[in-house]
Order: C-alpha cells, then structure tokens, then sequence
C-alpha cells in the first residue's frame, strides 16, 4: 500500500491464520509432489529413451551386417527392396525407417508403413514408403558416431530415434519412431497432474478441516477475549468473571500458553478495576456525606446572612454589600454541593422515578424560563405536531433541558439564535438544542460532559460556572438508558439527546432528591446561573 492511502482502500485483506496454514501446507504437498513428478518422468523418460536405443542398434547391426576389416562392395540399391528388408524383421514397429548410404551420400532411404505379411525372393513383403529430398537431407546430418540421436523429420514424421551403422552389407542409417516413447511420457505426465490435483484439492478439503479443528482452542481464547472487550471498563463496578478454560490454557501447549497468559493479564486487571471501584466508592461516599453535611451549615449561613441584612439594625453600605456578597457565594456553594450530591447518588445507581413524560412540555416550559433569564438571545422551538412521550423522570430531564439551554445562553453573546427541536424516532425521541455561537474549540470538544471542564482556562466566576452542568446532563441520560453527543463548528453547535421509549430503571421507583434536601424541580433561575458545562 502506497503512503497515504486510507486503510481498506487499495490494501489487500490479510489472510486468517487458517487460510495461512491450509496454503503454506498446499504449497508444500504442490512442491513435493512436482520434485517427484518431475524425477519420475526424467527416470521414465530415460528408461524408454534406453529401450529405443537398444532397438536401432539393434536394427542397425541386421541392416549392416557383421563388421569387415576391409570395404566390401556395397548392395545396389536398385534390387528392389531387399536393402530394406530388414524394417519387417522381429522388434521392428510401423514407421521404421532405413536409409542406404553411398559415399557418405543417403541415396535410398524409406520406413515401414505397414507389418510385414508374406514372403518372397527377395525377402518379407511389406509396403515401404520412400523418403522425399528434405527428408533424406534431415537423414545425411546424423552424426556418424554410432550413437544414437534424435531427428525431427519434416513431413509429419514427427521425431526418430536414429544410428549409424556401417558392416559387411554397407552403410546405413536404422532408426525407429519416437511417437509411442512421446505418447507415454505425455500419459505420464498428465496422470500425474491428475493425480497431483486431486490430491491437492484433497489436501486441502482435509488441512481447512484439521487445521479448524487445531485452530479450535485458539477460538476460544479469542472469544473469551472479545467478551472481556464488549464489557464496559472505563467505570462503574465491573464483574470481570471471564477466564479462558483450563482446557485451553495449558502452558504445554502454544494456545494453551496463550490462555494463560490472558487469564493472568485478566486476573490482574480485575485486580486494578476492583481497587479503582473501592477508591471510586469511598470517594463517591466522601462526596455525598460531605453534600449531607454542607448544606446545614450553608444554609445557616444563608439565613443569618439574610436576616442580618434585612434585619431593622441599620448598617453601613460596606456592611451590607458584604452581606450580600455572603448570601450570594452562600447560594452559589449551596447549588455546587447539591449538584455534587446529584452526581454521587447517580454513580451510585439510586433509582429514578418512572412515569409519563410529556417531552414537548418541558421543552416549552424550559424555554420560557431561559427567554426570561436571558432577555438578549433568540429562542425558538421546532415541535412535533403531536406530544412525544417517553418514561422516565420528569424533573431530571427538565434538569437536563434547563443546563443544556442555560449553556447555550452563558457561552454565547447576546443576540444569538438557540433552538429547542424534539423529533420522535422510531426507538425514543431525540432533544436537540442547537446555537449559531461561536462554537466550542476542538481541543475542548471530547471532554465536555467531564466534571469541572471549563470552557474559561482561567477558571473566572464571573459567568457563575461550576462545570458540573453537562455532567448532570450525561448521568441523567445514561441513567434513562439514553445518550447524550455534541457536534460543534464555528457558527454552529448541537447537543443531542436520544432517549428510549421504556427506559431500564431499578425496581424501587422513587424520585431523588424528595424529602432529602433537593428541590423536585428546576431552579430555572438559579440553575440556569451557574450549571454549565464547557462551550465557547
């Protein structure tokens, strides 16, 4: 794959390690089998190419005759076809040929066409077809070592086995058809690629069939570890149960070491998520009883602070702006703790309540009350004609409406347009606030609903945030079972929330936060001040 080409586009898909193995051991059996084939046909060929040899210096030594020490006359060959007579001879087959040589000159040369059948004065009678010009010329470039050599004949003779062989009859030139040796050796080869085929599809059937079966613990590894990735880590108390059979995990084997290194590597990670959850549930524990016992003495504060002021004791201007400065930080904590409260007991899974809730009205309702805390923006709703309905708690999810538009109204100059759509879908019903704000900087975009995330690096109050605004809208909706996304550009920012039609919610139905110390409603004034998250 070339540099910077995208992943899945122009790059080959890799092959599984089944595929890997049954391959590499075709590949192997296709070797083996091709280095015998291939021995098998050169020592055919050479055994056949030694039978062939032993016929034409056979037919040869009858043709020429016993050797004489010194030149006899040679036969003329004019007698007819007594020169040739030795082409119907025993061991002979159809198509041998025979050449009579003169002065080094082929000046007779012709092959058998059929078996010999009778005879007469002159020998055997058989047909004997004669030899044309390129033929005998094919015939005179034979080497006359006494060797046997392969000729190709033109004319559709196709290949000889041919010798030269001088005696007392004279010189001559015997050989014998290659077609039967050709023939065999192409029966050969084409058995053996038969064979080596089927044997290969064979192999292969069987080696995807063995190797699965091999491959088999080495699954179960990878599912135990694919369950292990499907259970949610990242918080939360994680029953992390799954371990490799001991089957699998047997150090003897490769797989097995494999098993038992994962089940190690998951004991100690559930190690390390069981301290994480104890430390995350005396924190959690630290937070809610420090809320319980905060709020006492804030709200003393408040009162005393509040009586002080209006109290008929007259007091200096500097008293009194330092009064209500007290009464304000005073309310302000007093929203941080309760918010901090709502946190805690939403982490630690206390049930919400479980009824109808009309989607639509909250929507109207909430944007009334953000139109009247922030005069200078634009509000508008886009509703559904009908009501859209879904279970669940009706005062956290107009929680959760008034933080998303306080947000929009906190982080955005006057003038901006915000918009309030409710949309049904056919699984729930999606809640979407958008603003044609500046927009949230990429760098702030992924850790927007983490607690105490500010858009204000310097961490200025003048804006009343506390950062735990978009937190409360995350735990509200995942507590309905929902989810809650920010998608954001310059001129443009939306947060979504999907929540279902029948929520999953523990058994005992009760509201939080009644008869405990939080309000069963929004503070639409006072929430709408300082429970923001982070937007630009």
């Amino acid at each position: 794959m070339t540099r910077g080409t995208p992943p899945g586009r122009g790059a080959r898909r890799p092959w599984s390690l089944r595929t890997r193995l049954v391959v590499s051991a075709v590949a192997l059996i296709a070797v083996v089998a091709a280095v015998i084939g291939t021995v098998t046909t050169i020592a055919f060929r050479s055994y056949l190419y030694d039978q062939a040899d032993e016929q034409v210096r056979g037919l040869s030594q009858r043709a020429a005759g016993p050797p004489v020490a010194m030149p006899v006359p040679v036969p003329d060959p004019g007698r007819g076809r007594e020169p040739f007579a030795f082409l119907g001879g025993p061991g002979a087959p159809i198509g041998t040929l025979g050449a009579v040589l003169t002065d080094g000159r082929v000046t007779s040369a012709g092959y058998s066409t059929e078996v010999a059948g009778g005879s007469g004065t002159d020998g055997p009678r058989f047909p004997v077809e004669q030899l044309d010009t390129e033929q005998r010329a094919a015939l005179a470039a034979v080497p006359r070592d006494g060797a046997p050599h392969t000729v190709e004949l033109p004319g559709g003779l196709g290949s000889y086995r041919v010798a030269y062989a001088e005696g007392s009859r004279g010189a001559f030139l015997t050989g014998i058809p290659l077609t039967e040796v050709d023939g065999a050796l192409s029966t050969l080869v084409l058995v053996e690629l038969s064979v080596t085929g089927a044997g290969l599809v064979a192999a292969s059937l069987a080696g995807t069939v063995l190797v699965g079966v091999a491959l088999r613990p080495l699954r179960r590894v990878a599912a135990t570890a694919s369950q292990v990735a499907r259970l949610p880590l990242h918080s939360g108390e994680v029953a992390l149960h799954q371990r490799v059979p001991e089957a699998e995990a047997d150090p003897r084997t490769e797989v097995g070491q494999v098993g038992a290194a994962l089940n190690r590597m998951l004991d100690h990670v559930h190690s390390a998520l069981d301290a994480r959850q104890r430390s995350e549930t005396r924190v959690r524990q630290f937070v809610a009883d420090a809320g319980h016992e905060l709020r006492t003495p804030l709200a003393s504060i408040r009162g005393y602070a509040e009586l002080t002021r209006r109290g008929h004791e007259e007091c200096g201007p500097d008293t009194r702006h330092a009064l209500g400065r007290i009464e304000s930080e005073a309310i302000r904590m007093t929203g941080l703790v309760e918010d901090l409260l709502l946190l805690a007991r939403l982490d630690a899974g206390r049930p919400l309540a479980d009824e109808p809730v009309d989607l639509v009205a909250l929507v109207v309702d909430s944007v009334s009350d953000a139109r009247a805390a922030g005069p200078g923006h634009h509000w508008s709703l886009e509703l559904p004609e009908e009501g859209t309905e879904v279970r669940g708690d009706g005062a956290r999810l107009q929680q959760v409406l008034v933080n998303l538009l306080a947000n929009a109204r906190t982080h955005t100059p006057p003038g901006t347009r915000v918009t309030a759509r409710v949309r049904a879908e056919a699984t729930g019903a999606l809640v979407e606030v958008e603003d044609d704000g500046p927009g949230i900087p990429d760098a702030l975009l992924p850790s927007v609903f983490e607690r105490f995330a500010r858009g204000d690096a310097s961490r200025s109050r003048s804006a009343g945030s506390t950062g735990l605004g978009l937190a409360i809208v995350r735990a509200v909706v995942l507590a309905h079972g929902g989810e809650v996304t920010v998608a954001s550009t310059p001129g443009r920012t939306v947060f979504a929330v999907r929540l279902p039609l029948e929520p999953v919610l523990p058994e005992p139905v009760r509201r939080i936060g009644a008869g405990e110390g939080l309000d069963d409603g929004p503070r639409a004034d006072s929430q709408a001040g300082h429970r923001l998250g982070t937007q630009v």
